[in-house]
Order: C-alpha cells, then sequence, then structure tokens
C-alpha cells in the first residue's frame, strides 16, 4: 500500500498526533510541516527526517506532494486553516474543538460541502475504553432509557496547560467551558443519543486570576511550565500567561433535543486529574471510578436501598492496545482518520456533532458571562446535516 503523504500545520502540544500518523511503508507518512516557531520546526525536523519543514502553512496546503493534512494549529486559526485546504480538495484533520465560535464551524461545513472534500475533526475521546464501555453498556439497556446525565472534570494540571499560554485568552479559545469542555459535550451528547437545546452556565476566575506572577508579553513560555509532581498548591504556580481572561471553574446546566438533562463542572485547581459520568436511566445508574486500566464502571440497577458501595455489576476499563496518549485513544483516532482520507464511508467522529458540541459551548460560555440567563442552541442547518449524515453511509465515497 503506497503511503498516504501528510501534510501538518503546527507542531505544538498536540504533535504527538503528527508522530502517531508517521508510518513510513506502512500507510502514511509526515512529509511536510509548517509552524511559524523556530523551535517547533527544530523539532519537527528530528521528528520526521527528510520532510519539508516551514514557516509557511500554504506552503504545505498547497504542496502538490501533500495528500491530506492534519490542521493541530491554535483553535482561533481553525476556520482559516481547514478551509484553505478544502479548498484544495484535500482531506482534512481539524484537532477540536472544530473552531471557537458557531460562524466558523459552519463556515467549515459548508465548505466541505462545496468543495465535496473530507472533513474529519478529532474528537478523540469517542475512542477511549471508557467512553466506548459506557456507551455500550447503555445499549444494552442496563440502565434502561437514559434519562439525565451529570459530568465532573477534575483538571488537576490545568494551571500548567491551561494558563501558562495561548489557551488563557477568549481571543484565541472563546474560554476554557468550550476548548476543554467540547470533548465532554461531544462525549455527552454521544451517551444521550441526542444535542443540547438550551444551556445555562455560571463560572469565575476565582485562583489563577489572583497570581501576580506572569511573564512578560513577548517572554516565551518557562521550560519548567509543567512538572509531574510540582507547581502545587495553585498559588505556587509561576510564568502564566500575561494575559489571562477566562474561567478557571464552571458549572453548566443543559436540556438536550430529547428531553435528557445534563450537567458539567470543570475545575482547573484540583489535585487530582479524571473525569467521572454519571448515567442515570429508568432502570439503574452507571458511573466511572478511573477513566483508564485499572479504572472500571460501575453499575446499580437490581434494587432500591440506602447508600452502598457494592455495584451490582463492576465492568473493568480496557487496556489500550496501541499504547498512545488519551487512554491509547489518539492511534485509533488516527486510524480512523486515515482509512477515511483513503476510502471515505462512515466514522465514529462527526462534523456535525463537532458543531453542535462548540455551539453548546460558545452559547454556554455567554450564558455564564452574563449573569446566568439562558441561551437556546443554534439548530444546524438541515442541509448541512443531512450532506453529512449522507457521506457517512458505508456506501458513500
Amino acid at each position: 500500500m503506497t503511503d498516504i503523504r501528510i501534510g501538518v500545520l503546527g507542531y505544538g502540544l498536540r504533535g504527538s498526533l503528527a508522530r502517531t500518523a508517521h508510518r513510513p511503508g506502512r500507510g502514511a507518512a509526515v512529509t511536510a510541516v509548517a509552524d511559524p516557531d523556530p523551535r517547533a520546526r527544530a523539532a519537527a525536523e528530528a521528528a520526521f527526517p527528510g520532510a519539508r519543514v516551514t514557516a509557511d502553512h500554504l506552503t504545505v496546503i498547497e504542496d502538490p506532494g501533500t495528500d491530506a493534512v492534519l490542521v493541530l494549529t491554535p483553535d482561533h486559526t481553525h476556520a482559516d486553516l481547514a478551509c484553505r485546504v478544502l479548498r484544495a480538495r484535500k482531506p482534512v484533520f481539524v484537532e477540536k474543538p472544530l473552531d471557537i465560535s458557531v460562524a466558523g464551524c459552519d463556515t467549515i461545513l459548508r465548505t466541505a460541502r462545496e468543495t465535496g472534500t473530507r472533513l474529519y475533526v478529532g474528537h478523540n475521546m469517542r475512542h477511549m475504553p471508557v467512553v466506548r464501555l459506557m456507551r455500550e453498556l447503555i445499549e444494552r439497556g442496563t440502565v434502561g432509557r437514559v434519562r439525565t446525565i451529570w459530568v465532573r472534570h477534575f483538571v488537576g494540571y490545568g494551571g500548567d496547560w491551561y494558563f501558562k499560554d495561548w489557551h488563557a485568552e477568549r481571543r484565541h479559545t472563546t474560554g476554557l467551558l468550550l476548548q476543554k469542555a467540547a470533548h465532554d459535550i461531544d462525549v455527552l451528547h454521544w451517551l444521550a443519543g441526542s444535542y443540547t437545546r438550551d444551556v445555562q452556565a455560571m463560572g469565575d476566575l476565582m485562583v489563577y486570576g489572583e497570581n501576580p506572577h506572569r511573564r512578560a508579553h513577548g517572554e516565551p513560555k518557562h521550560e519548567d511550565w509543567y512538572t509531574e509532581d510540582g507547581h502545587w498548591p495553585p498559588h505556587t504556580q509561576r510564568g502564566l500567561n500575561p494575559v489571562i481572561d477566562v474561567e478557571d471553574v464552571s458549572l453548566l446546566n443543559l436540556r438536550l433535543a430529547n428531553g435528557v438533562l445534563a450537567a458539567y463542572q470543570q475545575c482547573h485547581f484540583t489535585p487530582d486529574y479524571w473525569r467521572n459520568y454519571t448515567v442515570i436511566g429508568d432502570a439503574g445508574r452507571l458511573e466511572n471510578f478511573g477513566d483508564g486500566p485499572g479504572g472500571e464502571v460501575r453499575v446499580w440497577n437490581s434494587r432500591r436501598s440506602g447508600y452502598r458501595a457494592a455495584p451490582d455489576a463492576s465492568h473493568a476499563i480496557a487496556a489500550p492496545s496501541g499504547g498512545g496518549e488519551h487512554g491509547g485513544a489518539d492511534p485509533l483516532l488516527i486510524d480512523e482518520f486515515l482509512r477515511f482520507a483513503r476510502h471515505g464511508g462512515p466514522t465514529d467522529t462527526s462534523p456535525v456533532a463537532a458543531r453542535m458540541a462548540v455551539a453548546a459551548g460558545c452559547l454556554a460560555t455567554e450564558s455564564l458571562r452574563d449573569g446566568g440567563t439562558p441561551r437556546r442552541v443554534p439548530p444546524l442547518d438541515p442541509g448541512l446535516a443531512a450532506y453529512f449524515e449522507q457521506g457517512r453511509r458505508p456506501d458513500a465515497g
């Protein structure tokens, strides 16, 4: 099989996806990388010997030797770069979120339809073993019909990952209720079988906004910006982004189109890092304890009782088959993209679902910053929705 020649736009925090896609002689090879940062370019030259490395994104997009493109740049650039790739008639992978605005997402979807080009969005949590296990249990009817879902996201490394670079600025992310929560909102939609219709949120910048230890404008991010064990408690953080205007704690309520009620909570100054999903149906409840190997999904569904720690059933979360980040999801995500870029057909990720996750996050952020007033999520153009659903049929090329 001839290798698909992959172009990469952005070789920063998600450069691991490019390394995962680089499989010379096994179906895909990274042949071109663009990044304006000379340090990133040096790292790309070391990771992909012989690849063309440049500061100019257009050089990679327009390169006739590039068959497909990974867009791994900061979120606010996604709409512009993705549309340029689509107009070049090359399959494109866009790292989540699809964009930081509803309008940007809809522009990408329209461009994909107008050009007839394959669009893939990197919602890797759909490939995480814990998510797939919960979805399988729900589809089996283990808890009956899903009626409500509660998600708590403890972002223990939030001070390192989201408050020391562009993530801390609204102009680049809209807010972390979009940038960080897009994964969880997408999973919540997937488990519930519907998209959000109404949102209401509250939140604040409670901890990192008070920290005066900021980098100067133009000063590069410090070499020790992330450590596994250090930087605790949160007030000991140093070298934060010069501008911090996103919230570090958020509370979100949602009503989905099928009537399911859901809640999502996100905190960036907890001591631990993991996600907790609780799914309650009309015949039981399931909940994950841990979100990787060694964790499990527990089910209570046989009887009523007072508090009892012992569940009626416990299901171990499988170890990833191929290693990689995000509980082994990233290699599976790239496998799916490469197959889709080559052959088309159905995928577990969905551009429509990606747009709806962004729409929920954007309107929730509006609500949060307007005193918690409810917002109605704008629906997607039915024609666009139908186009992408048709494009994901097994017989669609």
